[in-house]
This record gives C-alpha cells, structure tokens and sequence, in this order.
C-alpha cells in the first residue's frame, strides 16, 4: 500500500522506519515525517536511552512485547528502522492509522512515559 510507515521482510515482520527527535518534554507519536513516523522522545541521546524509548514506544503502539521489537538500523542516527515480529502487516496498518488520526498528526492516545533507568 502506497504510503506506508513500514516495509515488510521476507518472513512476514514490520520494519517500521521512524524519524527521532529525542530531549524532548515527552515521548510521544507526533506525525510523519516523508516515509517514516515521527516521534519525539523525551530520553536523551546519550547510554542508548532515546533507542530505548523508541523501543518501548513502538511496542507499545503495536501491542507487543518488548523482545519482539528490534532496533536493525540507525543507532546513533534520527533515521531508524525498528522490526517488530508477531503483528500483521493489515493490524500495523490499522494501528498506524488510528495514531496518527487519518490526518498525519497523531492523537493524545499515543503518548507513553519513558522506560525506567
């Protein structure tokens, strides 16, 4: 489907491309960003603690657990791609588009504390 937030592997996992801002006041799903979801994060970049936001958020979003989330690219970059297994690709379609509202902008719904450290 023409617009989506994620590609899928040839084993059938999401590959979710995410665009980072972390440091900020909280985390939470913000919108797009080209081809990739937006989040901001509110862990700093620093000990791998913003990756570990991005983690808990996206299981979080896809209803899974935490060891079905892997970050496979972009760890010290704002561009990451997170692979989550067990979701289908219509569910990760339908969640993405509950988050974001239809609109690109993502709803109050999505907003998570971060991981404790």
């Amino acid at each position: 489907m023409s617009g989506d937030l994620f590609d899928i592997t040839s084993e059938g996992d999401v590959v979710l491309r995410l665009h980072v801002q972390p440091g900020a006041g909280r985390t939470a799903a913000v919108g797009r960003h080209g081809d990739a979801l937006k989040l901001k994060v509110a862990a700093p970049p620093t000990g791998g603690k913003a990756n570990d936001a991005c983690l808990a958020f996206v299981a979080e979003l896809f209803g899974v657990k935490a060891d079905q989330v892997e970050l496979t690219q972009g760890q010290s970059s704002r561009t990451k791609r997170v692979k989550v297994t067990g979701i289908e690709a219509d569910d990760a379609r339908h969640l993405l588009a509950t988050a974001l509202d239809g609109t690109g902008n993502a709803g109050p719904a999505w907003n998570v504390r971060p991981p404790d450290h």
